[in-house]
């Protein structure tokens, strides 16, 4: 009983955390970016928090671990997120702005929504092996 109650709350956060990640996203990430970066900031911090949620989710709904997995896949995503991050600084210092040059920006944002989708992940499975092993 407890296994149904825990896995129709896992869908529940998995269902209002991606509504929430989509609507911070479409409305308020895409109104304020990159026009004003200071006022994008909070909203881009919630969704990707968000977004690490889902992927949290989905770690425990999905994932069958056998025994206690390792938490490399996040350590993976966690050096993914900030090499990502620190690209965009990077790209942001040498003057290629999100005003000017854009697209100049697609490969840290791959990589920091990569490396939180693997942070959510591994924590999931993670929790899902632990809650298995009690």
């Amino acid at each position: 009983m407890t296994d149904d109650r825990s896995r129709s709350t896992l869908y529940l956060l998995l269902a209002s955390a991606t509504f929430v990640t989509a609507l911070i996203h479409i409305r308020f990430v895409s109104e304020y970016f990159p026009d004003s970066p200071g006022r994008v900031a909070p909203f881009l911090l919630a969704g990707w928090a968000t977004y690490a949620v889902v992927f949290y989710a989905l770690g425990r709904l999905l994932s069958t671990p056998a025994a206690l997995p390792s938490m490399r896949g996040g350590d993976v995503g966690a050096a993914l997120f900030l090499l990502s991050l620190l690209a965009a600084a990077g790209l942001d210092t040498l003057g290629f702005s999100p005003e000017v040059v854009p697209t100049a920006y697609t490969l840290p944002a791959i990589g920091i929504y990569s490396g939180l989708a693997l942070v959510g992940w591994s924590i999931g499975k993670r929790t899902q092996a632990i809650n298995r092993l009690e």
